[in-house]
């Protein structure tokens, strides 16, 4: 698949000596949603103001749609939508306004039925002629959005477009990526909220301390790195697992009433029909079984603490 965005070997290092990205390489294709996670400080918004042209790289290069962001810098900046985490909008200016300037600085011509298509599915419509400072702090990160789709970017950076921003709203951003998507446009995305990703990115990237830890397939992954586990609960609670049963790796969890089993779909036998017989020998009577798998923000912590 192409790569619209291509980052090779970029480092910055502020004034006092802070580095804040170290050698980060990077591909994002065309037509991808990437989400780009990692704990607070880990660079991920000086990442993306860097590929946006925003803040200057020690070292390294960065292009978007083969221009470099330092030498072209008006070509690749035109392919861009950036969606900050602060809201930067003039306080006084009318929503219809904002979004029609916003779109006239990048050289695009008028258009209204796309301003007007734009602040209908972020449910501004009917908000056109109220400034800023009169929205609500959900209505100005929408309308953040929209003035970010304005000039109709090929690449959307979304850095916690969900911050402050109720249920119902977040729906329907994420519909509205969805639809993005479908159109042939490139979203990068950082969020906190972990299950947001795992439900719409097709890549994960990780980053810690300025550094990239992987890059991958959402469900290689997970179907790499999560595990599976079997809870099995008892009819009565057992103080300790049985001597029988240690080879098993089991876990005693929920005051000696559960026991958990952790196991690989993937492997030629995961053990469960062996498990299953040494309880029984071991005279234990079972209430339930239940199965469940490790989701992205457990693996997401994992990577992590590893890292620490």
């Amino acid at each position: 698949m192409t790569s619209i965005v291509e980052v090779r070997g970029l480092t910055k290092t502020y004034e006092g000596g802070f580095t804040a990205l170290k050698n980060v390489s990077l591909d994002i294709r065309q037509g991808e949603i990437l989400a780009l996670l990692g704990p607070n400080g880990a660079g991920k918004t000086t990442l993306i103001s860097t590929i946006c042209g925003l803040s200057r790289a020690t070292a390294g290069t960065v292009t978007v749609g083969g221009f470099d962001v330092v030498r072209d810098y008006r070509q690749a900046r035109n392919l861009i939508g950036l969606v900050p985490q602060e809201i930067t909008i003039e306080p006084f200016e009318y929503a219809l306004n904002t979004m029609r300037f916003s779109r006239g600085i990048f050289g695009r011509p008028r258009d209204d039925a796309h301003i007007e298509r734009l602040l209908r599915e972020l449910s501004l419509w009917d908000k056109r002629m109220a400034r800023s400072i009169e929205l609500s702090g959900g209505m100005r990160r929408r309308l953040l959005i929209g003035k970010a789709l304005a000039h109709e970017p090929r690449v959307l950076f979304l850095d916690e477009p969900t911050a402050g921003v109720d249920v119902e709203l977040r729906k329907d951003m994420w519909a509205m990526v969805e639809r993005l998507r479908k159109e042939g446009m490139t979203i990068i995305l950082t969020t906190h909220y972990i299950e947001e990703a795992e439900a719409i990115a097709d890549r994960i990237a990780v980053i810690n301390k300025g550094e990239i830890l992987l890059v991958e397939d959402k469900a290689a992954l997970m179907e790499r790195m999560g595990r599976k586990e079997l809870m099995v609960e008892l009819q009565e609670a057992v103080k300790a697992v049985p001597k029988s049963l240690e080879g098993f790796g089991l876990e005693l969890e929920n005051g000696g009433r559960t026991l958990v089993y952790c196991y690989d779909t993937t492997a030629e036998r995961t053990g469960i029909t062996a498990l299953l017989k040494a309880l029984q020998s071991a005279g234990l009577m079972l209430k339930d079984i239940q199965t469940k798998q490790s989701s992205l923000e457990e693996i997401f912590v994992g990577l992590v603490r590893e890292d620490a």
